[in-house]
């Protein structure tokens, strides 16, 4: 067959992929794609707990067994021991030999812990006392306690942006759950559950009574009802001279109370949220199960609280060894889970003891970060207030350049829009005040 010139030029334009077709074209380049990043937790997690549990001890054994349901634990998690004690307290010397089973036999992943028992409650030192979850916790240590009506030493999570604690600080901070009954502990578990992410506009009430020395918190209280208008419902009830009344009755919906007076009547008058804090400053509150004739911690849990504290040794009314209000609430509010709320709340708890539901965490945060309309879109409401946070990227030089940044007035829903970096981009961080310290900047999180 002859070809004619057109045909034999059509065909050889096919064969070589050219002519007007374009049909092997090389595909345009892909843009590379967008740098993203994920914003740190906000708070620890249920694999990040270990659950402490007296082997052969039925209560204990049950209630570790219904946590671990409830809040769907891994079987590692639950670290069963043999108590050299049963007594209300534990010697300092066999203490520390628990202490290095527990420390050995803990999950790397463990960040903090839960005690399914209720005695021995303390650690009894040569010359001091510590609380059993403050010394799980810190180690004991008399620099943490004092019957002389002296300062103790500090905790490093007093206030801390950590998040992570056994990872930032080398402490696991600890929690007795604090029931005395199975069905008390379901109790007090449905409790945590029904306030996880609950978004509460429960009210609170601080009360300055007429218990001049067990009131010295109340100067922390002054302030908090206006500085939290329009987010909390808090009340500040003032009777330091003794003409109304020295505790709430008859008043739903209660989400925080904190007071001070060796007993509180009238609290089975009262409706705890889900979630619900409650403590009084007293000498003996921690000293389980009677509080030496003052009332103890486990009433509010009786009473439906989701967790409380008090001393278990003579604390002289410090205000540094019990919960400061202001900052409880800030860090609870912020998305922190009920047990990184109270332990950053007390600046000296070497003497305290924690009883509760540690994960319960009314106001959990969902942080995000995505791309809208051209744009990075942050929201969160985990910011502390006061410190400066920036969203950078790195250029060609290695140099970080911030794209937007912002400083928050106030614990509340923040949203920050920042521009997309330049083409070619692939690493960006997420600045904020440091875990260990809030008053340095670090690095929270990255893209490579």
């Amino acid at each position: 067959m002859r070809f004619s010139p057109i045909m034999a030029l059509t065909l050889l334009l096919a064969g070589c992929g050219g002519g007007s077709s374009g049909g092997d074209t090389a595909p345009p380049v892909a843009a590379p794609p967008v740098p993203t990043l994920s914003l740190p937790s906000t708070a620890l997690s249920a694999a990040e707990l270990a659950v402490l549990v007296a082997e052969g001890d039925t209560l204990s054994e049950a209630i570790a067994s219904h946590y671990q349901t409830a809040r769907g634990l891994a079987a590692s998690q639950l670290i069963r021991l043999r108590l050299p004690s049963r007594s209300d307290v534990i010697s300092a010397a066999d203490f520390a030999l628990l202490k290095a089973e527990i420390d050995a036999r803990l999950p790397g992943s463990a960040q903090a812990s839960l005690l399914t028992w209720t005695a021995p409650s303390r650690v009894a030192g040569p010359s001091c006392s510590m609380s059993i979850t403050s010394a799980l916790a810190l180690g004991f240590d008399e620099r943490y306690c004092s019957n002389r009506c002296g300062a103790t030493a500090a905790s490093p999570l007093y206030d801390s942006e950590s998040r992570r604690p056994w990872s930032d600080h080398r402490i696991r901070p600890a929690m007795m759950l604090g029931a005395r009954t199975l069905e008390a502990a379901q109790a007090l578990i449905a409790r945590g559950l029904a306030a996880d992410a609950s978004q509460p506009g429960g009210d609170g009430y601080l009360l300055r009574s007429s218990d001049a020395a067990r009131s010295v918190r109340y100067p922390d209280y002054l302030a908090l009802p206006a500085a939290w208008a329009g987010r909390l419902r808090l009340e500040y009830l003032d009777n330091a001279a003794d003409s109304g009344s020295d505790s709430l009755d008859g008043r739903s919906n209660v989400l925080f109370y904190f007071t001070g007076l060796s007993r509180v009547p009238g609290l089975a008058g009262n409706g705890f949220r889900p979630g619900a804090v409650a403590d009084h400053l007293t000498s003996f509150g921690g000293h389980l199960p009677d509080g030496r004739g003052q009332m103890p911690v486990t009433a509010w849990l009786d009473a439906g609280a989701t967790a409380s504290y008090g001393t278990v040794e003579e604390p002289c009314n410090f205000t540094q060894k019990f919960s400061r209000a202001s900052v409880l609430i800030d860090h609870y509010y912020r998305g922190a889970s009920l047990i990184e709320a109270y332990w950053k709340s007390v600046q000296w708890p070497g003497q305290g003891l924690f009883v509760g539901e540690p994960l319960a965490r009314p106001f959990a945060d969902a942080p995000s970060f995505t791309i809208d309309g051209g744009q990075y879109l942050i929201s969160t409401r985990a910011l502390r207030p006061g410190s400066a946070y920036a969203l950078e990227y790195q250029d060609s030089a290695g140099a970080w350049i911030a794209l937007a940044g912002l400083t928050p007035e106030r614990a509340q829903m923040q949203t920050l829009r920042a521009p997309l970096p330049p083409g070619g981009t692939t690493r960006l961080r997420w600045v904020g005040p440091c875990p260990t310290d809030s008053a340095q900047r670090c690095t929270l999180a990255s893209s490579g």
